[in-house]
């Protein structure tokens, strides 16, 4: 219909004066009528190609909305695990610091556990010489004692 009624149109156009002039009313009347329902059948064809744009740009429109809401929820995780991944590598720094923390400390209480032991071991070397001189000095006594009983009975038994 459209190819049509710009033919239409065109011939009609193409047409010289003089021509038109020849032709009868009824058939300038026939052909005006033609083209103007030609025209309107354009204008209606029109129309509904009109709705049909106006159709699909609202729909590309509500797309764009949807289109946008996901991108800002997207926009929204993003940050969110921005943050998070900020937060877990704080974190990490705080653990590795504690765990530098706690091997000073683990050497330390090592250093010092094994002063302790060092000192111990001394002070029980130093208890075992101890024991061992009194060891020593009770049987020199145990023996100056039956010497003084032995004597003791040789002088009572004398006297």
């Amino acid at each position: 219909p459209a190819a049509t009624a710009a033919a239409a149109s065109e011939e009609l156009s193409q047409v010289p004066d003089e021509e038109l002039l020849r032709w009868s009313k009824e058939e300038l009347a026939r052909r005006l009528r033609r083209a103007e329902g030609e025209k309107v059948g354009l204008m209606l064809e029109h129309g509904g190609l009109m709705r049909d744009v106006n159709r699909r740009l609202q729909q590309h429109l509500l797309e764009i909305r949807g289109l946008k809401d996901v991108n800002q929820r997207l926009q929204d995780d993003n940050q969110e695990l921005r943050e998070l991944c900020c937060f877990l590598d704080d974190d990490r720094q705080k653990g590795r610091k504690l765990a530098r923390e706690w091997q000073r400390f683990g050497r330390h209480a090592a250093g010092a556990v094994w002063h302790e032991v060092a000192r111990s071991q001394q002070k029980l070397r130093e208890l075992e010489a101890r024991q061992e001189a009194l060891l020593r000095e009770n049987l020199e006594l145990k023996e100056l004692v039956l010497l003084l009983d032995e004597e003791r009975a040789a002088l009572a038994a004398t006297g």
